[in-house]
This record gives C-alpha cells, structure tokens and sequence, in this order.
C-alpha cells in the first residue's frame, strides 16, 4: 500500500517591487506565509538586501507547472515588458 502527502492546490505566481524599484517574480504554496518570509530577509537572494517588498501582482494556477511557466516567462521580459504586463494584469 503506497501513502501519499496531501498536495497543495493552490499554486501561485507572484510579482513584488523592491525598495529599489526593481521587481521580482516568484512561486508559492503560501502567498502571505511567502510574502512574510521576503520581509523577514528569509526569502529569496535577490530580495534580502532589497526589502521591505509589496505585492503588485498574484496569480493563482491549477498546476505547479503553469505556476513556474508563468513565473519564468515573466524572469525573460524586459522592465518594459514587465511594466506592460503588470499594467495588463491590472485591467
């Protein structure tokens, strides 16, 4: 008999502004346990030294997959493009 972990069904893709103005994109289970963590120093490399962050955009997938497609997707636009599809999101 196998046994199985319950999985999360929520997948996120999310978009912080940095106190440089730069913008980061990332994956999450958690969006406010993540959002928490980047705030704290404990998140990602690039925003340790780049805090406090805010959320500007969160998208939520059916799949992991999707979530860190669109998540790499975003990490090869231009700022510009970046700008655009933040702008887009937003309607």
């Amino acid at each position: 008999m196998k046994y199985f972990m319950e999985k999360s069904n929520n997948h996120f893709f999310y978009v912080l502004e940095c106190r440089d103005g730069s913008y980061y994109g990332g994956y999450t289970t958690d969006i406010k346990r993540r959002l928490i963590q980047h705030n704290k120093g404990k998140g990602a490399k690039y925003t340790r030294s780049r805090g406090p962050v805010h959320l500007l955009h969160c998208k939520e997938y059916p799949s992991q997959r999707e979530a860190m497609q669109a998540e790499y997707q975003f990490k090869q636009l231009t700022r510009a493009q970046k700008e655009k599809y933040l702008h887009e999101e937003r309607g």
